[in-house]
């Protein structure tokens, strides 16, 4: 996906809990290009789920994807803030799920969910 001119210079503010970091999308798409990649798409499922509508979708329910049961079982539902949690620390979030790649970095996490929030729309 083609990420419009527009959207590459803007920098987006990523609410995290009650920290508010500025977000740089463009960084956070070759983030998601280099590090999620090997596991994910926006459009098709792959080692893991496809991102494709992700915010505001419960977590272990997109098709086409063979879930843990602790992500099924959650009750979370994908947000900025859910997804910030979830990066720095899969399994400390979801005891018993599969992801286990993190992203320490607050300023990464916060690019990634930027280029997410433009890139997974339905």
């Amino acid at each position: 996906m083609k990420v419009p001119v527009a959207v590459i210079v803007l920098s987006l503010t990523v609410a995290l809990g009650s920290v508010a970091v500025a977000a740089d999308v463009q960084h956070g798409k070759a983030l998601y290009e280099t590090r999620c990649t090997s596991c994910h798409s926006i459009e098709y499922p792959a080692a893991g789920p496809a991102h494709k509508g992700l915010f505001g979708r419960k977590a272990g329910s997109s098709p086409g994807y063979t879930y843990s049961s602790a992500l099924k079982d959650s009750k979370v539902v994908w947000s900025a803030e859910t997804l910030d949690k979830w990066l720095s620390g899969p399994e400390a979030f979801i005891p018993g799920q599969k992801m286990y790649i993190s992203i320490p970095d607050a300023a990464e996490r916060a690019d990634i969910i930027a280029y997410l929030a433009l890139a997974t729309k339905r």
